[in-house]
């Protein structure tokens, strides 16, 4: 065993995690557009390293995340509660809970999940942490790319937001 790692509990009430305390990684004037979404990191909870679950609660008027897709991060999402708008290249796929949606790394068909009702949405977030990882936004001037494991936020032109 080793006892320099911390403490982990062996099972806990998702919904009883805390949530994470800074929203978004999103410079603006893209932070502001995720007020309306809270998410509990539960793999980070347990120690996961190799890939990352959270619980996400989209409130009404929320959404996920920009559209986008990633180059080497597979994405899975499951419903739990609510009946949020899938979006993606190919439209609008409206879910409910228990469908499922998944994102295979390099496939260029952004995604995101969008909440146009007036109940919260929740749903589990899955996806892998390899190393290198970029994402692209097609519908903003914003691009992603992971350095030394953490995400550098530009514009497209590869300047920097003030």
């Amino acid at each position: 065993m080793d006892t320099n790692s911390p403490a982990r509990p062996v099972a806990v009430k998702a919904l009883e995690v805390a949530t994470r305390t800074r929203p978004s990684n999103y410079p603006e004037p893209y932070f502001s557009m995720m007020a309306g979404r809270e998410k509990r990191t539960l793999g980070d909870l347990f120690g996961l390293s190799n890939f990352g679950v959270n619980l996400v609660r989209i409130l009404p008027g929320g959404q996920s995340a920009l559209r986008h897709w990633h180059t080497r991060q597979d994405e899975f999402v499951y419903v739990v509660s609510g009946r949020p708008i899938l979006i993606t290249d190919a439209g609008e796929t409206q879910l409910e809970p228990g469908m499922c949606a998944g994102f295979k790394a390099g496939v260029a068909d952004g995604h995101r999940v969008v909440n146009r009702t007036d109940e919260e949405v929740v749903y589990l977030e899955v996806g892998d942490r390899t190393p290198g990882d970029a994402a692209t936004y097609p519908d903003d001037d914003i691009q992603a790319n992971q350095i030394d494991g953490q995400w550098v936020f530009t514009h497209k032109d590869g300047s920097a937001f003030p």
